[in-house]
């Protein structure tokens, strides 16, 4: 009988609600437990499992549902791999050139029915990119968003209109070991606390 190397879905899955933070109070353990580990394979990733993430980000809120989202992706090992790899700055391609998926993400300014300007289209777009990051991180898979890249050179090469903003690159993979970073990178490879509530809540009005 031959055995599969390969995790289920099912496996990944609760491997993903296994706790790794502490929290002091109650969440879900998937929000708890995703961060933006580097390491990655370099094994590519089936279409259905890159459209169900994209599928994830379409599902996430937006003022009036105008989903003002936008996501150029290329995968590993086709002719569109490298546009999207030359906008990374040097120190993210160290790590981003063993990811399966780049992907840019980009919002629409106006809404659609009326082309008035949107105040919450990067909002909307950044809700669309947790839904994503969750959905990846169900799998166990790396989604890691970043700003390390050109935005400009990404305007021209992507053909990008002026009427969206870019917001960021996002690199996807499956997990690889720390030690495939460099030294410098495998220090920083470990999931990160957050700031206390009391620093990031203010009830009635604002305050320092």
């Amino acid at each position: 009988m031959t055995i599969s190397i390969d995790k289920s879905i099912e496996q990944e899955q609760k491997e993903a609600t296994t706790t790794i933070r502490q929290s002091p109070y109650k969440i879900n353990p998937l929000i708890l437990n995703r961060w933006s580990q580097r390491s990655m394979t370099g094994e590519e990733l089936d279409d259905d499992t890159i459209m169900s993430l994209f599928e994830a980000a379409r599902w996430a809120p937006s003022s009036y549902n105008n989903q003002p989202w936008r996501f150029i992706y290329a995968k590993r090992n086709t002719a569109h791999w490298d546009k999207l790899f030359n906008l990374l700055a040097e120190l993210n391609k160290v790590w981003a050139k063993n990811a399966a998926v780049l992907v840019v993400v980009i919002a629409s300014k106006n809404f659609e029915q009326n082309e008035k300007y949107s105040i919450t289209h990067q909002f909307d777009a950044g809700a669309a990119w947790e839904n994503l990051a969750l959905e990846a991180s169900s799998r166990g898979l790396v989604a890691h968003g970043m700003q390390g890249f050109d935005y400009e050179r990404a305007r021209v090469d992507l053909q990008i209109p002026d009427n969206f903003d870019i917001m960021a690159m996002i690199a996807i993979g499956k997990k690889g070991a720390k030690d495939n970073l460099p030294p410098q990178l495998q220090e920083r490879e470990h999931p990160n606390d957050r700031k206390p509530l009391t620093e990031i809540i203010m009830e009635g009005q604002f305050r320092k």
